[in-house]
């Protein structure tokens, strides 16, 4: 039901890896290759002294968590299938607002004479300044969105058994932690599309240089055209960065489903 597979093989990697490829960029390790597998040698490259510090206290205080007295305790109090059914709410809810069709602005008003209102200058919707705010204001959507989801199942788990409640505040630790350096590695992503925009730019020129075919820019965004293949990288970027998103809330997910069934 959830997301099963390393970070180093998802869509988002293999993505940014063809982009890479394809812009000339220097070839980096394949998702195939053998990557780092230990989890607190991977840790150590992202905390610092102080950080790892709190780590140890805080998992001091976790361990020491009041268990249940007399008897193991049921999940009852975690609804699981109300869980399931909010994240799979909210991932379609993300994946149709990434992917929904732009509109053109609408004028504030029509004009006197009924003469009709100018289209977009396709020109302008070259520049990559015509599509990175939207990027960061979608961006900023799905943090909103998946934050609240991920406090909410953290909260449901902490009704649980003493595994689940651990687990749960161990979730917020971490996700305080290295919350700052995520949020920095997402708001990287967008030199990334910057540059697949050039690239979209330069192939299409290129095309028009070796065929002799006129320009002809109100065709760009229409289908086939290079702005129109650009909307489907800016998209697929997204929906790549929401799977990753998705993974510390399905991981939550998977462990509970795991607790109530081991």
């Amino acid at each position: 039901m959830f997301l099963h597979h390393p970070i180093n093989s998802s869509r988002l990697v293999v993505l940014l890896q063809q982009w890479a490829r394809e812009d000339g960029e220097r070839p980096r390790p394949s998702p195939s290759q053998p990557v780092n597998t230990d989890v607190a040698e991977q840790m150590a490259q992202w905390l610092s002294t102080v950080d790892a510090v709190k780590l140890s206290r805080a998992l001091h205080a976790i361990e020491t968590l009041p268990g249940e007295a007399g008897s193991l305790v049921s999940n009852q109090g975690v609804d699981l299938p109300a869980l399931d059914h909010l994240f799979e709410k909210t991932r379609a809810d993300l994946n149709a607002l990434v992917t929904a069709k732009v509109l053109a602005p609408k004028p504030a008003r029509a004009r006197a004479d009924n003469t009709p209102v100018q289209a977009p200058d396709p020109q302008v919707e070259a520049h990559y300044a015509a599509h990175g705010q939207r990027y960061l204001d979608l961006q900023k959507q799905m943090d909103t969105r998946l934050l609240a989801l991920r406090v909410q199942v953290r909260h449901a788990l902490a009704q649980g058994c003493l595994g689940l409640r651990q687990l749960a505040v161990l979730d917020a630790v971490m996700e305080q932690m290295l919350g700052p350096r995520e949020q920095r590695l997402w708001a990287s992503l967008a030199a990334h599309l910057e540059r697949r925009l050039a690239h979209r730019h330069h192939k299409h020129l290129e095309v028009l240089e070796n065929s002799g075919v006129a320009d002809e820019p109100l065709r760009w965004a229409q289908p086939g055209g290079w702005l129109w293949a650009f909307e489907q990288d800016l998209q697929a970027l997204l929906i790549a960065e929401l799977q990753v998103r998705l993974l510390p809330i399905s991981g939550l997910l998977d462990a509970a489903h795991n607790e109530k069934t081991g």
